[in-house]
């Protein structure tokens, strides 16, 4: 996907803020934004069309999506300035295009935090019995307190716990394939014909792309290693987004998913399973937090120019702008968990594929330097934008259609 040329350090205007982030804490910043609540919902967001249709979107999306974060590491890179995706479609695109991505951010980001808030206190319940709303929380302390603490705080939580998480899925995809009540017949039921909605979930797991601008500052001093942590990022992504559902329906089948699919799987394994893989979504939602969190606190500031997010009040009320709308919604009874994401991956899931394309066209018109690494020619034809925008866009029709009755919703 990328020539192997290296890219040259940024300038002195893009020098991370809080400090660099090393290659394993980039990686990891990937894959513990994507693994949230979107790999503990997509089991269940399939249990009408089956495995299968989800591994095919899978791929798909996993493909499409490195393809559009590399288009933004690209534009990043023509750029002195340190930018926000917001702030980015502000100067290569316009007014308009920064304001849809803007829009963008918001709705995936309150979306996703308010799946978390939701999930949280599901697990929290599951785990130690206190209410769901207690449960949440105790969520909800650690995940705003390093949000507030800023990029590296990030870095690091996310390097640790997403090394954590990977040891604890690797015992309890050991666990699902040594246990006597798996069944690989499981993975051939469902029905092709509900595989369209699981596509806009998909796309929700697939979420990262809004944390590259950030993750750009964090690799100011070794711009070359930003494209190799993208693809590393999404690899590690995709693998464990395939395995958990995979392990999810071989040990209960489709009709005996939850929601937050590691409830189930960790009770049809024993009591130190449902442990783990509980502990395991937790780590998932909060990791995803503070990518999701972190990047839609730092395009407020973008895109209404309140100078330096560093450690201070003003970034505590910003804050306060980002974390308290989602803990409310989890609650009004008006959102459920899996619909959040749905949602959440019809509307950003359209503009994602059509504003990192005019973005990337407007940085090499109008950036301020020229990386020695770009885009391979072969991701950016007319012919890949085309098969890009067309299907998002026919996703985001899809989904109209069935919120209107007139199609299969798939769950």
């Amino acid at each position: 996907m990328t020539d192997n040329t290296s890219v040259p350090s940024l300038s002195k205007d893009t020098q991370p803020l809080k400090g660099s982030l090393s290659f394993i804490e980039g990686v990891a910043m990937i894959v513990g934004t994507n693994v949230g609540a979107g790999v503990l919902s997509i089991a269940y967001a399939s249990r009408k069309a089956g495995f299968f249709p989800l591994l095919f979107w899978l791929t798909v999306v996993g493909i499409l999506t490195t393809i559009t974060m590399l288009y933004v590491a690209e534009a990043t890179l023509r750029t002195n300035s340190h930018l926000q995706l917001s702030g980015l479609a502000q100067r290569y695109v316009g007014k308009t295009g920064s304001w849809l991505i803007f829009l963008s951010v918001c709705i995936n980001s309150v979306g996703a935090l308010t799946a978390y808030m939701t999930g949280s206190g599901k697990l929290i319940n599951a785990l130690l019995g206190v209410s769901p709303a207690i449960g949440s929380i105790l969520f909800f302390i650690p995940a705003t307190g390093v949000l507030y603490l800023g990029l590296k705080a990030i870095g690091r939580g996310e390097k640790f716990i997403s090394i954590g998480m990977l040891v604890m899925i690797a015992l309890l995809i050991s666990g699902t394939f040594l246990s006597h009540s798996t069944h690989l017949s499981y993975l051939t039921e469902g029905d092709w014909r509900y595989m369209v909605p699981i596509f806009n979930v998909v796309v929700f797991s697939f979420s990262a792309q809004y944390i590259v601008p950030e993750m750009a500052r964090g690799f100011g001093d070794k711009a070359d290693q930003l494209p190799k942590a993208i693809i590393v990022g999404m690899s590690i992504t995709f693998l464990l987004l395939a395995f958990v559902p995979l392990s999810v329906i071989v040990l209960n089948g489709l009709s005996n998913i939850t929601d937050v699919a590691t409830i189930a799987w960790g009770k049809a394994l024993g009591e130190w399973a449902f442990f783990a893989a509980n502990l395991f979504a937790l780590c998932a939602m909060l990791t995803s937090y503070w990518g999701l969190g972190g990047s839609f606190l730092s395009n407020i500031f973008d895109k209404f120019r309140l100078g330096d997010d560093g450690i201070g009040f003003r970034r505590f009320v910003v804050l306060l702008i980002v974390v308290l709308p989602p803990f409310i919604l989890a609650y009004s009874g008006f959102v459920s968990f899996v619909n959040a994401l749905y949602f959440a991956g019809v509307f950003s899931g359209l503009v994602l594929s059509i504003m990192p394309i005019l973005i990337l066209a407007g940085a090499r018109k109008k950036g301020d330097v020229t990386p020695l690494w770009v885009c391979n020619m072969r991701i950016t034809s007319l012919l890949m934008y085309t098969i890009i925008v067309a299907l998002y866009a026919a996703s985001a029709v899809y989904a109209v259609l069935a919120l209107l009755g007139y199609l299969p919703a798939g769950w």
